[in-house]
């Protein structure tokens, strides 16, 4: 009998053998050599990455850059090709048990037990992290009332409104007080209120000694908002610091335009100008 053949390699580019620095054990995430292909596309392409302890972070990106893969690889939802990540100084492929219980994570497009109200739908993922019943209750309760949802807690979460979804999801995010909060495009389809009552939750938490990550593709909340970014496209971090070390005399929109490239001028539409019948 023959020996089965050696399949070929996949095509593309393959990463070139480099060392990252050791991960930053004093950091809130750490991210070292992160690379991540789907087929023949590399969706992220050697992250190195440190969110300090305490910041309020935003990474920010086109469509398409890599932001919510390289968020997914560093919670522990999808498995690096290569790379390490690492929360308050623990690995999280190493040692999932201690590194995921610190994160409180809000994955963009979340499915919800959404046939659940919203107080039963708090209770579970409460009881999934392993809370007593009378902790679990405690913290429903406060919760929604901080979310303004005290009077749609018998409401099944499929009746909720965009914003209200967005919140009680943040609330299942926060019931076991993560001491990192990873939110991919949190204010993404919510109205102007529910996003300014989100807004001030998370600075009550960064203020309490939380740390905050938020994926945005909208640079003047993340300018507003968050005392550290990083900029990322084609799966590579571009720039990173405190939002005024990023966009020195600019503003972060014509900084990002500025490293993204791509933008073009408005031409050729003429037949749109109004005219006279």
């Amino acid at each position: 009998m023959s020996a089965p053949a050696v399949p070929e390699p996949a095509p593309g580019p393959r990463p070139e053998p480099t060392v990252p620095p050791p991960p930053d054990p004093a950091a809130a995430l750490s991210l070292r050599g992160l690379w991540r292909r789907f087929g023949d596309k590399i969706a992220v392409a050697g992250v190195d990455l440190d969110v300090p302890s305490g910041s309020f972070f935003g990474l920010v990106g086109p469509n398409g850059a890599g932001k919510t893969t390289t968020l997914s690889m560093a919670t522990g939802l999808l498995r690096p090709d290569f790379g390490t990540a690492h929360v308050l100084g623990t690995d999280l492929w190493a040692e999932p048990g201690v590194a995921k219980p610190r994160l409180g994570i809000l994955p963009d497009g979340l499915r919800l037990f959404d046939r659940l109200t919203g107080a039963q739908l708090l209770t579970y993922a409460g009881l999934l992290h392993g809370l007593d019943r009378a902790t679990v209750a405690a913290r429903t309760e406060d919760l929604l009332a901080a979310m303004d949802l005290t009077g749609d807690r018998d409401t099944v979460v499929v009746d909720y409104s965009a914003g209200m979804t967005k919140k009680v999801s943040l609330a299942c995010a926060m019931i076991h007080a993560p001491r990192v909060l990873v939110l991919d495009e949190p204010f993404e389809a919510v109205d102007p209120v529910s996003a300014a009552n989100i807004r001030d939750i998370l600075r009550r938490y960064v203020d309490d000694g939380g740390t905050v990550v938020v994926s945005s593709h909208v640079m003047d909340l993340v300018q507003r908002m968050c005392s550290h970014v990083a900029i990322i496209a084609g799966g590579h971090v571009l720039d990173t610091g405190t939002v005024d070390q990023v966009r020195g005399d600019q503003t972060l929109e014509d900084r990002f335009v500025e490293l993204v490239g791509g933008r073009r001028q408005a031409g050729g539409l003429e037949w749109l100008r109004t005219s006279s019948d």
